[in-house]
């Protein structure tokens, strides 16, 4: 799975290749990528051979070769070159923010059931506390693409986990969790809790007469519980995913 900086760059570089024969410098690849220092390109480009997409020649400057294309890249017809180029996400899905209260700008996209191996592109922001609540960074730039199988309808998002309170439900401290933008969930369902317009934790949701509880699925953390009026869903957990 790539991130969509890792699909744009090697969209970039394989374009490139295709049609001056010359890999791109360092420095091409930055402007291209809109970033502000070479190192962020390093990072993409050694994700991407690590991924088994691009290889670096030895003893060659400025030498990238591509080994292969993600599966959603398609032949454009009618183009000069026969570049292969990714074609536009199917569902740009803009999800409302968990930073404090303030909705997102965004037309809310259905998911229709495609092909398990089609992927979307949604919005990753900063991390989200399984532990200790802290305040989920929004961060507009990062993107990251998910299998449309993990997904279900309305509008999704992407946060990392940070901290080990869900361990017994088998979220892990650095986990990509994928959640469902919802202002309610069932009793029991794992959920993004806004609590007093400030902190956003990833816990599981329990009702009971006028309260709120928020559940933690490791003993070490105590289950905390509020007012009614004090706790938000700003969405339900529907995925996960990880990195060995």
């Amino acid at each position: 799975m790539l991130t969509r900086k890792q699909h744009d760059l090697l969209m970039y570089i394989h374009e490139k290749l295709e049609t001056t024969g010359v890999s791109p410098s360092f420095e091409e690849m930055k402007e291209a990528m809109k970033l502000k220092s070479k190192s962020g390109i390093h990072r993409l480009v050694t994700g991407l051979e690590e991924r088994g997409f691009i290889r670096r020649l030895a003893h060659r400057a400025r030498a990238l070769e591509v080994l292969r294309l993600p599966d959603s890249a398609v032949p454009i017809r009618g183009g000069a070159s026969g570049n292969l180029r990714a074609p536009t996400p199917r569902n740009r899905l803009m999800p409302r923010a968990v930073e404090g209260d303030a909705p997102m700008q965004g037309t809310p996209v259905t998911v229709s059931p495609y092909n398990a191996r089609d992927i979307v592109t949604l919005p990753l922001y900063g991390r989200i506390a399984a532990g200790t609540p802290i305040e989920a960074l929004r961060d507009m730039s990062t993107q990251i693409d998910v299998p449309i199988g993990l997904l279900g309808n309305g509008e999704h998002y992407a946060l990392e986990v940070a901290g080990d309170s869900m361990v017994d439900a088998g979220i892990m401290d650095g986990d990509t969790v994928i959640i469902q933008r919802s202002d309610n969930a069932d009793n029991g369902a794992i959920v993004v809790a806004l609590v007093d317009d400030q902190e956003v934790t990833l816990k599981r949701l329990r009702r009971k007469g006028n309260s709120v509880a928020l559940e933690a699925a490791n003993p070490a953390y105590e289950t905390r519980i509020f007012g009614p009026d004090r706790v938000k869903v700003q969405g339900r957990l529907v995925g996960l995913l990880r990195r060995y």
